[in-house]
């Protein structure tokens, strides 16, 4: 799913990938992952944060696992989220990160 539109205010440093991911989970316990600039990471020369052409939330659901009522319950959950986006006024920080991997490790804490 497309969280930079979902989240237009939500810079790409912010994550919003992950806050989509986050959103869903507390909404419907629905999980997702990043597959933004969070997953991208920093540039080695600089250590800035890279920017990703792309921010997703990806979700993986699998063939003959769930019925219809858990795609719909995916779906309204996917709507609530994004019905209340634009109360969500910021996105994460890396708090602590490992120098390769962090997309499967890092720690994260909301921006107030």
């Amino acid at each position: 799913m497309d969280a930079a539109a979902i989240f237009p205010h939500i810079p790409y440093y912010e994550f919003p990938g992950q806050v989509l991911a986050v959103e869903l989970y507390k909404e419907a316990g629905i999980r997702g992952c990043d597959i933004g600039s969070y997953m991208l990471g920093n540039d080695p020369d600089t250590g800035e944060q890279l920017k990703s052409d792309n921010e997703f939330t990806r979700l993986a659901i699998p063939r003959r696992v769930y019925t219809q009522a858990h795609l719909d319950l995916v779906v309204d959950a996917v709507i609530a989220v994004r019905d209340r986006a634009d109360q969500i006024r910021h996105g994460y920080k890396i708090t602590w990160e490992p120098p390769i991997l962090r997309h499967f490790q890092a720690s994260l804490a909301p921006i107030e």
